[in-house]
């Protein structure tokens, strides 16, 4: 295990470490000690403490923890083990399976689209993907469910907030999901094409009618058709040609190069006899497809793989309000449509609300965790998790790769505590 807290360091190895690790697979993020950034180095003492002692108890292989102030690095540690089995220690530049945090970057695609006039967020999604035109809904009835027409098109501002009713195919036409082969979010192990993928699943019944209610699923998978439609180009290209190079993010992809195979962090699953690694099947709860498979399928709503450095690269941008570094992506009043509250009285969370990409903090006493106002954030499915801090100017990246199947782990909420009680100025 290792860890980095650049107060501790003389100058002259602060000037190797600018000089080396920082810009090792990726652009240099500037290092600065934490104290003369208003952070306590003393009490991120207790951070690096705290996460480790997860991986000490068995519950997590391993994790990269990345903090920036004001866009520089104040904190970053790699603990414990990127492959237990290889002994392989983790590393800074591991790469990370980030599942759910690729919707912030897709829905941040459809709005540089809505910035180019190409689309509008109050536009039907039926506009671009006809067959979604007019979707249906599977109401529970006392015999079991009825399907019925919905009572108003899906628009590209639902799929944003998780308000389409599009689920992963949990609800009353479960069976029907199932039958098609159409359930759950993994999609790198599909042959056809994320617009094929998405016309298949328009002819399915939805979870909840447009705009009633809160239903996490498959929503941001739709938008990445809407974006290879509306651009004219695949998801992949437009990801890396509208954010992935203007903001330097070079080791986030939908499928790892060969020769980046071996950076790639190895999922366990935790079970009551401890940490088991997953097996190679390719599906959800495996190693995945990300490296070796059909390569076909752009999963927008939980495809990507990344590292700490680029994604907290693409965060610092929005905290920004749009650019980093000389690039601009989005103006700054895109950036507060983002972050604002859309889903008003539709049931999220006390004290959040869902802005367009991103989860919200509104009410801190009644989210009553370690927080702040107009925070944001998201995780994965494979336990990875981020916020940012308008306030404090904050960005905060957690990469980790465990399928949290037992017990349940309280790590999110001891990082939110600890990152917050370092913040002194």
């Amino acid at each position: 295990m290792r860890t980095r807290q650049l107060s501790r360091f003389p100058f002259l190895l602060l000037v190797l470490l600018l000089l080396t690790s920082s810009t090792v697979h990726g652009q240099a993020l500037e290092q600065v000690d934490p104290d003369e950034a208003g952070m306590s180095s003393e009490r991120l003492e207790r951070l690096a403490s705290g996460l480790s002692s997860y991986i000490e108890r068995g519950v997590i292989p391993g994790s990269v923890t990345l903090i920036l102030r004001d866009g520089k690095v104040v904190y970053e540690s790699a603990l414990g083990m990127q492959d237990r089995e290889a002994g392989a220690p983790m590393q800074m530049d591991a790469m990370f399976r980030i599942a759910s945090q690729t919707k912030a970057i897709v829905s941040t695609a459809i709005m540089i689209l809505q910035e180019q006039g190409k689309l509008n967020i109050q536009d039907p999604v039926g506009k671009y993907l006809p067959e979604w035109g007019q979707t249906t809904v599977a109401q529970a009835t006392e015999d079991g469910y009825e399907i019925v027409p919905a009572r108003r098109a899906i628009r590209i501002r639902d799929l944003l907030t998780h308000t389409s009713g599009v689920g992963w195919g949990t609800g009353p036409a479960k069976a029907l999901w199932e039958e098609k082969d159409m359930r759950f979010w993994y999609l790198a192990d599909r042959e056809e094409g994320i617009r094929e993928f998405v016309r298949e699943l328009a002819t399915l019944p939805m979870d909840a009618h447009p705009g009633e209610k809160y239903v996490y699923g498959l929503s941001i998978d739709v938008l990445g058709a809407v974006v290879e439609v509306a651009s004219g180009v695949p998801l992949d290209r437009f990801l890396e040609t509208e954010l992935f190079e203007p903001l330097a993010m070079t080791d986030t992809y939908f499928f790892v190069p060969a020769e980046k195979a071996s950076r790639m962090a190895v999922v366990y699953e935790a079970t009551p006899e401890g940490l088991k690694r997953q097996t190679d099947e390719g599906h959800w709860h495996g190693q995945g497809h990300y490296v070796e498979g059909p390569r076909r399928t752009f999963g927008g709503g939980a495809g990507l793989v990344s590292t700490a450095r680029d994604y907290a690269r693409f965060l610092q941008m929005i905290l920004n309000g749009g650019a980093l570094d000389g690039a601009r992506v989005l103006s700054p009043t895109t950036v507060d449509l983002m972050l604002s509250n859309h889903t008003g009285t539709i049931p999220f969370g006390p004290g959040r609300a869902m802005g367009l990409g991103f989860g919200i903090v509104t009410d801190l006493g009644a989210y009553g965790k370690a927080s702040s106002l107009g925070e944001f954030d998201w995780g994965g499915a494979y336990h990875s998790r981020f916020f940012v801090s308008p306030k404090h100017r904050l960005v905060v990246v957690y990469m980790t790769q465990t399928m949290i199947s037992v017990g349940g782990v309280d790590d999110f909420d001891k990082l939110n505590s600890l990152v917050y009680q370092a913040v002194v100025e």
